[in-house]
């Protein structure tokens, strides 16, 4: 009897105390809080939308630096988000489903330039790539130079980019599909077979999330850029540099660059929400 009331007791009690999350003062001073933060967080963003004007929309179609830095970014992004995809696919893979000497060392590596400094990775970019670079040196001493070209460009993006792609896929190749390839191998399928068709569709979702961050962020890409690629229109001049260029000559052309820049971001991170949301 007295096991039967205490689970009687237990059951009204959760419920309720799922309820009362917050005391009232808290929730008022969490509240004002939260505010403040979003407050900070969106001004900037409605400040950029409620600073365009017809004007700078006329001049914006008329500069070349839309023309040419949005269709340079897009290139040269598609470009990235295909190199990253191929070679980060397999390592993603190998840090989800292998344990070995030296991989959390790995993963530090694969993470870090998700913090360092984007002027860092220019210069390190530079240092590995350029003229005379560890590997910039011999390329160019066989008539190959990277640095202020395209694919300095494409490098740049690459390497800030890819770390976004390949934590997404290592969570989805973590989670989704170990047991169930484990079982097709059981059953005679090869492991090539099995990862394509197993565990590839059931990552499907963190591979896609994990793709249009990394172009989101590919797309945005500034500090390396400059540095290693330079900031020449019709060349290297992507949107985000040609926002900098516009903020010199004309600043409503700038306002409608980082507008542009801005619904391409809002676009590719409310798809990345809605694909958390189908994955819960």
């Amino acid at each position: 009897m007295a096991r039967v009331m205490r689970s009687m007791i237990h059951r009204l009690l959760i419920p309720q105390a799922s309820l009362s999350l917050v005391p009232v003062g808290y929730s008022v001073v969490f509240f004002l809080l939260s505010t403040l933060i979003v407050a900070f967080l969106c001004l900037p963003i409605i400040g950029l939308f409620t600073s365009i004007t017809t004007e700078h929309l006329y001049a914006a179609f008329r500069s070349p630096h839309l023309s040419y830095g949005l269709a340079l970014s897009l290139f040269t992004s598609i470009i990235s988000i295909g190199i990253i995809v191929l070679l980060g696919t397999p390592l993603a893979y190998m840090l989800a489903r292998s344990s070995f000497r030296g991989k959390q060392l790995l993963e530090v590596l694969v993470d870090l330039p998700m913090v360092i400094p984007p002027s860092v990775a220019g210069i390190g970019l530079i240092l590995a790539f350029g003229r005379k670079g560890l590997i910039g040196s011999w390329l160019a001493e066989h008539g190959i130079v990277i640095s202020f070209t395209v694919v300095a460009v494409i490098f740049a993006q690459v390497f800030i980019a890819a770390p976004f792609y390949i934590r997404s896929a290592k969570e989805g190749f973590k989670h989704d599909g170990k047991e169930m390839e484990a079982m097709a191998r059981s059953l005679g399928a090869s492991w090539w077979r099995s990862f394509y068709r197993v565990s590839l569709p059931l990552a499907r979702p963190y591979l896609i999330s994990g793709m249009l961050t990394s172009w989101a962020r590919a797309l945005g890409e500034f500090g390396a850029t400059i540095m290693f690629a330079g900031n020449f229109l019709g060349k290297t001049e992507t949107l985000p540099l040609a926002i900098y260029s516009a903020m010199n000559e004309d600043l409503g052309v700038a306002i409608v660059l980082a507008n542009l820049l801005l619904v391409m971001s809002l676009l590719l991170m409310a798809t990345v929400r809605l694909l958390a949301v189908e994955r819960r």
